[in-house]
């Protein structure tokens, strides 16, 4: 299992990965990999999540990146000490990789700003016999 963590702004975003063997095919080169992220807001101003930016790294340096509205269809509101916990996936053709990003947030001043989310290792397991 891997983790990161990263303060942006007094929102703290923590990330625990794990290789999800029963939805993986390594013979057909497809390896699932399980992230929970848990974003917790340490600040005094209520913040949202409105978007969500990826960059995912496989064995073989190939880069893509992910855009889009929130996570897990949500974007969720956290007021003063509040956290929101959710867990999403990831495919990749290598059987280890990294992802990183950002979620861009907005203040209930209006400001906004991007929270990091910093790199964790996507990886499968080796068992030494």
């Amino acid at each position: 299992m891997s983790t990161s963590e990263a303060i942006t702004r007094s929102v703290r975003v923590q990330v625990r990965c794990e290789y999800a063997p029963e939805r993986s095919a390594p013979a057909s080169q497809h390896w699932f990999f399980l992230y929970t992220i848990t974003i917790s807001n340490e600040g005094d101003q209520t913040v949202q999540l409105m978007t969500r930016h990826w960059t995912i790294t496989d064995g073989n340096s190939e880069v893509r990146e992910v855009r889009g509205p929130g996570v897990v269809g949500q974007q969720p509101v956290l007021p003063p000490g509040e956290s929101f916990t959710y867990t999403s996936g990831c495919a990749l053709t290598t059987p280890f990789g990294t992802m990183e990003g950002t979620y861009r947030m907005v203040a209930a001043d209006g400001g906004e700003f991007d929270a990091r989310v910093a790199p964790f290792t996507l990886s499968e397991p080796y068992t030494v016999h």
